[in-house]
């Protein structure tokens, strides 16, 4: 029976990690409150995630940061070589993807194809407040950011994706695996890029 005990630890272990990581920077209201876009259907059978972080900066320079992220665009501010081809993310805000509307492709993650053919989009846009992106087949993303006293951001994410789909099932090991690294190194990204600050986030 070792061999049972080991693998219940195990499990115990891979669960308390991904409740751990699923919540990273997030407070306990954070992870349970309704945020814009849980009202969509999404299968409890997936990836659903609340992070956060504070930032220190105003929430109008917080947000151009957000909605420029993505392959083709300024990069996710992560491991370049591993999401981006190698090519660094933005170290500036790019005044080409700085307007943003209801329906714009959004979070394009594919290198080899046009931004266009993004199965993300748009849903919600309330600038310096709340951006939702949206794929009608996988799931939902939201930032929404708070002003915090003495002229702070609190920078929450929230993605919910299924996997009860062929290609949601196909993405399922990359986001177990890879998702949490990836995900932190871009938020601290963002907060180096909003305080201006970049140096320390190559540290972090």
């Amino acid at each position: 029976m070792k061999w049972l005990r080991r693998i219940l630890g195990l499990l115990t272990v891979a669960a308390l990690f991904r409740s751990w990581h699923t919540g990273w920077g997030a407070t306990p209201d954070e992870r349970t409150e309704t945020l814009p876009g849980d009202e969509l259907p999404v299968s409890t059978f997936g990836m659903h995630a609340t992070r956060a972080i504070d930032i220190d900066a105003p929430p109008e320079d917080v947000w151009g940061w957000i909605v420029q992220i993505g392959t083709g665009k300024a990069g996710w501010y992560s491991y370049d070589l591993l999401d981006n081809l190698g090519r660094p993310s933005a170290t500036e805000l790019l005044d080409e993807w700085q307007q943003v509307e209801v329906g714009d492709p959004a979070a394009p993650m594919n290198p080899f194809g046009p931004i266009e053919d993004s199965p993300w989009k748009v849903a919600l846009v309330e600038p310096n407040r709340t951006l939702l992106w949206r794929n009608s087949v996988a799931g939902t993303w939201v930032w929404v950011l708070r002003p915090l006293a003495g002229g702070g951001t609190r920078l929450i994410s929230r993605i919910r994706i299924a996997y009860d789909s062929p290609s949601g099932l196909a993405f399922a090991p990359i986001l177990e695996l890879g998702d949490f690294p990836m995900f932190r190194k871009m938020l601290l990204g963002i907060k180096a890029r909003a305080e201006g600050n970049l140096t320390r986030s190559h540290r972090s």
